[in-house]
C-alpha cells in the first residue's frame, strides 16, 4: 500500500501517541499505527470495522 493510501483518524491529532491509520480503497480494511508506517498492519472486515466503529462512537468501548 502507498502512503498516499493511508489517512488518519478524525480523532487523531496533537502529541496523544495514539493515532491510527486507515487504507482507502481496498476490499477490507487495513488499519495501522500512524507512528510505525513500515509495522504491521490489521485486517477488518467492512463490517467487523463498521461495529467497531459504531460501538466506540456509542461509547461501549473506551479509549
Amino acid at each position: 500500500m502507498t502512503s498516499g493510501e493511508w489517512y488518519k483518524s478524525s480523532h487523531s491529532g496533537g502529541n496523544q501517541g495514539e493515532c491510527l491509520e486507515v487504507a482507502r480503497n481496498h476490499p477490507a480494511v487495513p488499519v495501522r499505527d500512524s507512528k510505525d508506517a513500515d509495522g504491521p498492519v490489521l485486517v477488518f472486515s467492512v463490517d467487523g470495522w463498521a461495529s467497531f466503529v459504531a460501538a466506540v462512537r456509542d461509547g461501549r468501548i473506551s479509549g
